[in-house]
Parts: C-alpha cells; sequence; structure tokens
C-alpha cells in the first residue's frame, strides 16, 4: 500500500475526516465526492445550540431519545446539560440521523458522503462523524469502549457524563452502565473509561468496511482494507487470515497458504484454528498452481 496513506493515517494529530476520506480513495481506487454536507451539519447544530433559550422542546413518548438524559437534567444543573440536550435531538431528531440497529451495513453506509446523504451511516463511521460534530459545536466529546461496542461520551464535568448508542441516540443510564461494566475486570466503579484514539476509530472503521465487503463479495475492495490493516498493525494473525481467505477467493491460494498457517500457529486454541489446519495437513501445496 502507499506508505503515504500509512503516514497520514497513522499522525497523532491526523484528522479523521480526511483520514476517512483518504481511506475511501484507497480502498475503492475513486476521488470520493464530499461537499458541505457536513459543515452543514455543523452550521445546524450550533444554530439549535445556540438558540437553545427560543427552542420549546418536545419530547416525543414512543421514542427513547433523549428520556434518560431528560431525567438527568431534572436533578443537575441547567446550562450546559441543555447544550447536550440540544445538540442530541439536533442530531437525532432535526437531522433525521436516527435508525434502526441493523445486523449488516450496506457499502453506502461507509462512505461519508453517500451515507450523510441518505442519512443511513454504519455506527463504526457514525461514532467518528457525531465526535467531530459535538467538538465543532464546543462540547468535550470522545468515544468510550462499553463492552460489545464503542459508544459517544459527551462530558458535563469530572463526575458526569452522556453516553449515548450512536445507531438510536439512546443514553445510557447508570444502572445499565454499571451492569454493562461488571463485564470488566475490577472495580465497576474505579474503572476509568479512557477515551478512544483517532487510530482505534479508524481500526473499527476499517473492520466493519471489510466485513461488510466481504459480505458483499468485495473481495479486492476487501484485501485493500486488509492491507490498510496489517500495515497499522503488522501480522494481526486474524487479518492474517483474513487476508488468507480473501487470497483464496481470488485464487492465490499458494500465497493464502501461508497466511492461513500463520493463524493456525498464532492462535491454535482457535476453533477456527483447529478446523482450518486439519484442512491444511490434507493439502499437498506443491500440487497447487501459483495465480
Amino acid at each position: 500500500m502507499n506508505p503515504l496513506l500509512l503516514s497520514e493515517i497513522s499522525a497523532d494529530d491526523v484528522e479523521p475526516l480526511k483520514a476517512l476520506l483518504l481511506l475511501e480513495e484507497y480502498i475503492f481506487e475513486k476521488n470520493p465526492i464530499f461537499t458541505d454536507q457536513f459543515e452543514e451539519l455543523v452550521e445546524q447544530c450550533q444554530f439549535a445550540i445556540n438558540n437553545q433559550e427560543n427552542v420549546e422542546v418536545d419530547f416525543v413518548s414512543d421514542t427513547k431519545i433523549n428520556s434518560n438524559l431528560e431525567r438527568f437534567i431534572e436533578n443537575e444543573q441547567e446550562g450546559d446539560l441543555e447544550k447536550i440536550e440540544q445538540f442530541l435531538d439536533c442530531v437525532f431528531i432535526d437531522l433525521l440521523l436516527v435508525d434502526e440497529k441493523q445486523t449488516h451495513w450496506k457499502i453506502d453506509s461507509f462512505l461519508l458522503s453517500t451515507a450523510i446523504e441518505q442519512r443511513q451511516i454504519a455506527p463504526a463511521l457514525k461514532v467518528i462523524l457525531i465526535q467531530k460534530l459535538a467538538q465543532c459545536c464546543g462540547l468535550q466529546c470522545d468515544v468510550v469502549f462499553i463492552p460489545e461496542k464503542l459508544m459517544v461520551r459527551i462530558i458535563y464535568n469530572q463526575d458526569y457524563a452522556v453516553i449515548f448508542e450512536p445507531v438510536t441516540g439512546e443514553a445510557l443510564d447508570w444502572p445499565t452502565l454499571y451492569e454493562k461494566m461488571t463485564d470488566i475486570e475490577g472495580d465497576p466503579e474505579s474503572i476509568s473509561l479512557e477515551g478512544e484514539s483517532t487510530k482505534v476509530l479508524l481500526r473499527n472503521y476499517l473492520i466493519s468496511l471489510k466485513n461488510a465487503l466481504i459480505a458483499n463479495k468485495e473481495f479486492q475492495s476487501a484485501l485493500r482494507c486488509v492491507d490498510v490493516l496489517l500495515a497499522m498493525k503488522p501480522n494481526d494473525p486474524i487479518e492474517r487470515r483474513d487476508r488468507g481467505f480473501l487470497l483464496h477467493q481470488l485464487d492465490c491460494f499458494k500465497v493464502a497458504y501461508d497466511d492461513y498457517r500463520y493463524f493456525v500457529e498464532q492462535c491454535p486454541e482457535d476453533p477456527a484454528a483447529q478446523i482450518l489446519k486439519i484442512q491444511l495437513d490434507n493439502i499437498q501445496i506443491s500440487d497447487m498452481v501459483l495465480h
């Protein structure tokens, strides 16, 4: 892959939206189209926040958006909390960025411009988009890992924050957060949630996009995702396995064999590795044709 691309996306001060566009260009081999859509989202959110005292908000009874936050505001000081409330309502109601949870996301939902235009944004892209949107609106925002998924956190002060699901906008209440944190080793009350780096978010985006491309049988584009992932984290056994699978699908089995073997050796306890080992042991690699 292009070393300049790796340098760009691996920089500590990488601009996430710029990195996403560079990845789109490399993976799909075409120049991404990105207009002023994001700036328009920023302007609408800033307007909603700056005019909050003139906006009468009606909470929708049959949705979960902001319901936990509304109860929280009743017991805390207003001000910045109202800004957070207005921001979430603007994003998920006014801008129609609320969605239903899905098992599989379309490829278009990973492409920045198309996803915004169609109002269907894959979670791995949406956490990056909302984080940047909140920061542009003057809110302290990051992305944290809550067991099983990445969620967006907007920080109110050193004691309080709002953590919400990026697809539905549903905020976690404290009992639910505590319950989820019990899945992490240690005392849930003493665990510190650290914000994830842009590099981690981009890696999560690439993994999600790779899986969507494989499901859509777009193996060549998926292979380019794996190339970037391995450049970011060389010899990751999972990505070596996936590269082997993709090369196999592209009729390059003799090259794929080495990746398969590496995965088996590095992850011997993995059930998939045990099955793969049996298959590899029964293959005469010297009889295969190199393409």
